[in-house]
């Protein structure tokens, strides 16, 4: 179920709403005038969002290299690394 507050508890109720956004861990729906106007994350929750986001965009773009076409086999990798590092 959502969590939904009017605005003016982010004024007049700051530390609770902040202490049930860190224990809820979920998003809580501000309201003006009984309408929708902003979302409130946690900070943790926010910073965890953004490094899927990341590695959703980083799994799109491998994704779209294997369409292209674009792609180098394994082995021939891990031999070039070898090479490299192995250097005597």
């Amino acid at each position: 179920m959502n969590i939904i507050r009017p605005s003016a508890d982010l004024r007049n109720k700051y530390g609770e709403v902040s202490k049930q956004a860190k224990e809820e861990q979920k998003p809580i729906y501000i309201t003006v005038n009984g309408r929708g106007d902003t979302v409130l994350i946690n900070q943790t929750v926010y910073e965890r969002q953004l490094a899927e986001l990341e590695l959703l965009r980083l799994l799109a773009e491998a994704d779209n290299d294997v369409l292209r076409g674009d792609i180098v086999d394994a082995k021939s990798v891990f031999e070039e690394i070898n090479k490299t590092f192995n250097k005597e």
